[in-house]
């Protein structure tokens, strides 16, 4: 692979095993690998960036995720850690996702900690871009990394676009963000708006630019997206066709994956959001997560409406 036009930063990925018609003399049984990180980079890749992943591995579980993601078009670049990564055993029947068993990482050491840093900020370097993600659980990783790669990168030239909750958010937002994606229901879980009215939702994104993300983009499940363009002084809204939801799960690590690859490749801001809006769209009518094609996402993309809503009188 050539130097990634993009790099993500993903702490600690998750194999996930999957029984498939679980209880039928047709089950199967697949293993895959797993976790907001993987599935970004996965679905950026699938956009045709080139994109490298930097996490840890360890243990049985790390080994086996090894070859799972030798198998995508993504370039791996990982620290080695003492205990194994998470894991996760669901089976699914009727449709339904059941959780039979799980296991947590534990959390990195000082060590593992600042070897993934250094592998982070040298590769972003390179690449020019950079999508920072979540981990889970969240003490894997003291939340203050964030703040240092974000704030580090950002002064040296490297766009930061993040899709982060709690401490890790508010780590990032303290060192400075180009673009934060974040969605409706973490808005609410932090705080931030009052409720699910445009106009409460309009003043949080102000309030998280405020804090030092550039631009806003707030994903609303099957509602129009709201974006707060920092730097065009724009607020906007995004609208998609409406489809029917097979798999609710994974719609914003789409659109956040896409919007990340087209920024990477150097397209303007307004049809990045188209890109992200139609995949996450997308993702929606599919089952599993971080999947489509790049040829449909394109497509839907002209689709997609962007509306400039007067600051003063934004609509729902």
């Amino acid at each position: 692979m050539s130097s990634p036009s993009l790099v993500v930063f993903a702490p600690s990925p998750l194999l996930t095993i999957t029984v498939e018609a679980a209880g039928t003399p047709g089950q199967e049984i697949h293993l895959h690998a797993g976790g907001q990180g993987f599935w970004v980079a996965r679905m950026a890749a699938l956009l045709r960036a080139e994109v490298c992943l930097c996490c840890a591995l360890g243990g049985e579980s790390g080994a086996v995720l090894r070859g799972l993601i030798a198998r995508e078009n993504v370039e791996l670049s990982s620290v080695e850690c003492a205990a194994s990564n998470g894991v996760y055993i669901h089976a699914r029947r009727d449709g339904i996702r059941d959780q039979l068993a799980r296991t947590d990482a534990k959390r990195l050491s000082r060590h593992e900690a600042d070897e993934l840093y250094g592998l982070a900020l040298s590769a972003a370097l390179d690449a020019g871009v950079a999508l920072l993600t979540g981990v889970d659980p969240s003490t894997v990783l003291d939340s203050e990394i964030y703040r240092r790669l974000a704030g580090d990168l950002r002064s040296n030239g490297v766009r930061v676009i993040a899709d982060l909750a709690g401490s890790s958010l508010r780590a990032a937002l303290a060192g400075g963000l180009d673009v934060l994606k974040i969605s409706e229901e973490e808005i609410l879980a932090e705080s931030l708006a009052s409720g699910s009215d445009a106009q409460d939702l309009t003043k949080a994104l102000d309030e998280l630019h405020a804090a030092g993300a550039e631009t806003v983009l707030l994903s609303r499940a099957e509602q129009p997206a709201l974006v707060l363009d920092g730097p065009g002084g724009r607020y906007l809204e995004l609208m998609g066709p409406r489809v029917e939801t097979l798999e609710p799960r994974g719609t914003g690590d789409s659109m956040f994956a896409a919007l990340g690859a087209s920024l990477a490749a150097g397209q303007e801001l307004d049809e990045a959001l188209r890109l992200g809006m139609a995949a996450g769209c997308l993702n929606a009518t599919r089952h599993g997560l971080g999947t489509g094609t790049r040829e449909q996402i394109e497509q839907l993309s002209h689709h997609i409406e962007i509306t400039e809503l007067s600051s003063g009188t934004k609509r729902a």
